[in-house]
Order: C-alpha cells, then structure tokens, then sequence
C-alpha cells in the first residue's frame, strides 16, 4: 500500500491573487483541504518539500497527512497547478478523508514475466491501452501499483479487467464494461507476411 506522507503547512492570513503572489515569492505554495462536510481550510506549504514529494511518483495515491497549529489532517492530492513557462507548482488542491471514506484514484499498472508469454517470445509487441486503472477503495487500501502477468499469452490475447485480481478492498471505478488493459499484437513484420489479414483485437 502506499505511505502516508507528512506535508507541514501553515494557516493563510488572507487569500487572493495578490496574497498568492507575495507566499510565491517567498518559496511556499497556496493550497487548499476541503471535503467531508467541512469547511475549507486555506494553507500555504513549502514549495521546495511539495516538489519532493510530487517526485515520490505515488503522491496522487498516497494519504497525505497536512499539519497546521500541531494538528493533522489527513488528506488525498486531488490536484497541483503549475506554472505554463517555470513549471513550479502554483497551487494545490487536498480533499479530506476519513478512515470509511471511499476514495477514486488512478494506479498505475506493471506487467510483469514478459519472458514467459510465448506471444512475445515469438516477436509479438505487448499494446498497452490502458497505462493507469481507476479504482475505488478506502484511503488506508490504496496499492502503489496493480501487477499483470502476462506468462502464457500468446500473439492475439486480450487482457481485460475482469482477468486481474485486485487486492481486497480495492474495486474498479468503471462497471459498466468488461473493458481492455491490453493486448499481445502480432510484429508488423508478420503480419506483412500474412498478408496483413491479423485483425486487431478491439
């Protein structure tokens, strides 16, 4: 599962454009935790410990646990706005949790014993559609990754949600469709050979 990451923050005085503008210049980044029923909380951060923890690659799927005036709240990253020509971060959003709160994150996906899929033995090309899988699931069962294995796939397979095994507790955000991951497609090689009658697999 993902850690829990500690971001230090402080109460915001004021807010608006010139207020955002005047914590940028002193390194800190205007931020606000709203959600469960509460009022939202305006906080600025350290802009250079929000970059460390964005270069993590999990922060979006990590419970983050904000501290103002010695209390902790724990949140989850829902979104960080940059600037279009520096790319520092300029604002970020945080969501309350609490521990029965459901909550909708995007996790990564890993295949793995690629080596063991006579598909792409034979030169077969693994097309992934789908890089990240929507999830729902409580905050303390958020995986850092959902891993695929590929052995024993052959040129023409199709991997589907309905194939992986997801950890207890943890469901997919869409239901409505059996829909791909991805699929084990023939070299264009041999499929110029065939005659390029392979038909792709939707």
């Amino acid at each position: 599962m993902s850690e829990t990451l500690n971001l230090p923050a402080e109460a915001r005085d004021r807010v608006g454009k010139g207020a955002s503008r005047s914590l940028r210049r002193t390194g800190r980044v205007p931020a606000v935790v709203y959600g469960n029923n509460e009022e939202p909380l305006s906080v600025h951060v350290e802009e250079k410990e929000l970059v460390r923890q964005l270069m993590t690659g999990h922060f979006f799927n990590s419970i983050v646990e904000i501290e103002v005036d010695g209390a902790k709240v724990r949140t989850l990253p829902k979104d960080v706005a940059f600037h279009p020509v520096s790319d520092r971060p300029v604002h970020a959003d945080f969501l309350r949790i609490s521990a029965d709160h459901q909550v909708h994150v995007e996790v990564p996906v890993i295949f793995v014993n690629e080596a063991g899929s006579p598909g792409l033995k034979k030169g077969g090309v693994l097309n992934i559609v789908r890089h990240e899988l929507e999830l729902v699931c409580a905050p303390d069962s958020i995986p850092d990754e959902i891993q695929i294995d590929v052995a024993g796939l052959d040129i023409g397979a199709s991997i589907h949600i309905s194939n992986v095994n997801l950890p207890a507790g943890v469901a997919s955000a869409i239901t409505d469709r059996d829909f791909t991951i991805a699929t084990i497609v023939a070299p264009s090689s041999l499929k110029s050979e065939e005659g390029d009658n392979e038909t792709p697999t939707a």
